[in-house]
């Protein structure tokens, strides 16, 4: 998978893309990483990307020229690609999203500065807008980066261990259950015996039940949008969760 990053600072890129996870899926060609220098592309001698809105207000808005210039010069070299504004007015990022995106074999991830950018640019090139959130970052090189990291891991080959992915927090938009390693006991507290018990099904069942304990407890909304199969609804409904469940998901109190 190729990925495309247009940014007028792309020494911020430098080494969360080249350690952990992202650097393994480099090294093992699993994903290519191209960091294109917007300011490489502007009209004039002092390299300018941004100027005065029209209209007047607050701080300076990213001019269409060197973007349209950068893009097309990266669509010539890697192919058309789905190309992406990070921005905070665009479609929540999340799981799904990351799901959605991990199925293409290029994405172009433009990151905006300043009060935002031309809008002639986007409505001509930009194929999506994606917010990582409800907040305003200083540009969006890591909000590209959470993409970038996230979209990966998803990728087949990449991960270490195949079920990963999958069993992730929000995989299937629950929590993910408590985890535990070495010692037994640490100051006092141990371990769930299930944990040492051998009975794989037990296991997966008691990670199952806390895992939406947990999501109830935490992130209720998430409930309202996740299927359990007839054995799940069983074994919640012997805990005393799946009232709680239907509830929310048919918006009654409990």
């Amino acid at each position: 998978m190729i990925f495309d990053i247009l940014t007028i600072f792309p020494g911020l890129m430098d080494s969360p893309l080249n350690e952990s996870i992202i650097r393994r899926a480099r090294q093992d060609n699993k994903i290519r990483i191209d960091i294109t220098d917007i300011r490489n592309y502007s009209l004039d001698k002092h390299c300018m990307t941004d100027d005065r809105p029209f209209g007047g207000g607050e701080g300076m808005v990213m001019k269409p020229e060197p973007l349209t210039a950068a893009l097309k010069a990266v669509q010539l070299k890697n192919g058309k690609g789905r190309v992406i504004l990070l921005s905070p007015q665009g479609r929540t990022y999340n799981q799904k999203v990351a799901e959605e995106l991990s199925s293409y074999s290029h994405l172009i991830l433009v990151c905006g500065r300043y009060e935002g950018i031309d809008e002639r640019f986007v409505t001509a090139s930009v194929d999506e807008e994606l917010s990582v959130g409800d907040y305003i970052l200083t540009g969006g090189e890591l909000a590209a980066m959470i993409v970038i990291d996230s979209v990966t891991r998803l990728l087949p080959g990449v991960l270490g261990c195949a079920e990963s992915a999958t069993r992730d927090t929000f995989s299937r938009d629950l929590l993910k259950h408590p985890q535990y390693t070495r010692p037994r006991v640490f100051e006092g507290q141990a371990i769930p015996e299930i944990l040492l018990s051998g009975d794989h099904e037990a296991i997966e069942q008691y990670r199952l039940v806390e895992s939406v304990r947990r999501t109830l407890e935490r992130r209720p909304e998430l409930i309202k949008q996740t299927d359990f199969t007839n054995s799940e609804k069983k074994l919640l409904i012997k805990h005393g969760l799946y009232q709680k469940i239907e509830a929310l998901q048919t918006g009654l109190n409990v």
